[in-house]
Order: C-alpha cells, then sequence, then structure tokens
C-alpha cells in the first residue's frame, strides 16, 4: 500500500511533512507530490493538478494499490486525482472540503467569502493564504518561527480562474473505502456529510493545521485506517 498525501492548493508540501515523516518511521510507504507547478500550467486546472499527481505517484510506487489523503481544498480534487491514478483502494479526507463535482469551488462558500476573496484578487490571482487573515491566525496556528516561516514561504497564489472551473464527474469516483478525520470546527458539515454517507469518521481535538503541530497522532489516526482497525 502506498499512502499519498496531498496538500491544499493554497499550500504547499511542507504542510505534510511532519506526518509522512512519522508514517515512514512506523514502516509504511509514502509519497507527497506537489501540486504548485500545475498553477503554472493553462486550464483546466483539475485535469493539470490530477497528470501531474498521477507521475509522481506512479514514480514513487508504480505498482499496487494506493490511498489518498487529502487535506483542506485537496478534498474537492480527488475524483480527479482517482482518475489518473491506477490501483485507488482508498481516500481519506483530513479536515477537507468533500468532492462537488459540476460546480465550482466558490458555489461552496458563503456568498460573504466569495465576494471578500474576489476583492482581494490582484490581476488574475488571489494573495497568499495567509494573507487573508490577520498575521496573529497563522501565529496561533503554527507557533514555531521556523516551522511557519516555511510554510508560508511555500504557500501559492491560485489563480481566481481555480476557484471558477467546474470540478469534474469521473466515473471511478468514489473508491471502495473513504473515511473522515475532522481537526477543527470549520469542518463539522463535511464530518456529518460523510457520516450519512456511511464513512468511517474519527475526530481529533486540534485546528486546521495539526498535521504540522501534531504529526504523531494525526498519523496514528491515519496508520488505523489504512490497516483497517478503525
Amino acid at each position: 500500500m502506498l499512502i499519498a498525501l496531498l496538500h491544499s492548493p493554497l499550500t504547499g508540501p511542507a504542510a505534510w511533512e511532519p506526518v509522512a515523516a512519522s508514517l515512514r518511521r512506523r514502516g509504511l510507504r509514502v509519497v507527497a507530490p506537489t501540486l504548485v507547478e500545475a498553477f503554472d500550467a493553462d486550464p483546466p486546472y483539475h485535469r493539470a493538478i490530477a497528470g501531474r499527481v498521477g507521475r509522481q505517484i506512479a514514480e514513487a510506487g508504480p505498482d499496487g494499490p494506493v490511498t489518498l489523503v487529502a487535506h483542506s481544498g485537496a478534498g474537492a480534487l480527488l475524483p480527479a486525482i482517482a482518475a489518473a491514478v491506477p490501483q485507488v483502494e482508498g481516500a481519506v479526507f483530513v479536515d477537507a472540503l468533500l468532492p462537488h463535482p459540476g460546480r465550482n469551488w466558490f458555489a461552496t462558500v458563503p456568498p460573504e467569502m466569495r465576494e471578500h476573496l474576489k476583492g482581494l484578487v490582484d490581476g488574475d490571482r488571489l494573495p497568499r493564504w495567509s494573507d487573508w487573515f490577520p498575521p496573529e491566525v497563522i501565529e496561533g496556528l503554527l507557533p514555531d518561527p521556523e516551522q511557519r516561516r516555511r510554510f508560508i514561504g511555500e504557500l501559492p497564489r491560485t489563480p481566481l480562474a481555480y476557484f471558477e472551473e467546474t470540478a469534474p464527474s469521473p466515473e471511478s469516483w468514489p473508491p471502495r473505502r473513504c473515511a473522515y478525520v475532522r481537526l477543527s470546527d470549520g469542518y463539522r458539515d463535511e464530518e456529518a456529510e460523510a457520516s450519512r454517507l456511511g464513512w468511517p469518521v474519527r475526530r481529533l481535538d486540534g485546528d486546521h493545521l495539526s498535521i504540522m503541530t501534531r504529526p504523531e497522532a494525526v498519523a496514528e489516526i491515519l496508520d488505523g485506517q489504512v490497516n483497517d482497525r478503525w
């Protein structure tokens, strides 16, 4: 089994590095693809991201089953990615959006957030995710200065067109096993929907970036899911 840790299109691969290291210490095979360069390609971005992730997963583990693990906005990308990756056996959403095929990202958020973000656009791109909030918000999530510096340094300026792009509806979705891990109160609705769908659900009393600040606890939950101990 290969575990593919997928970061949000608003962050960078450093977000998953602490969990990846913990999972590897447990003897698990892990890859943490980067999505960032996909936004240098032409749209449609879902296809560009899926193709890039598929190539990185193939290079890391060309044979055998794969479990996709998505954080935050990467959850909406899983159907497209699963269609580009052979032998996807499972998907785990970690404080993540659920797929919204046939709709764009802006259709999934309150109108006031949509208008706020459109007001932040500079050229054809949004500012870095850290600039969506007052500085103390990120400082509270990542109190370690070096970890915060590296995290912010990787944040992309995501094209506005990505948020306006309709998510595809691939026939290969969903995989055989899906599960949800909630880290913060902001994802209660997604957790409730996952439960309604009959997926296993786990909770960690933390915040949205607990994948960086509490990696051992997150890794333990993922290890249990991948090895069918939930």
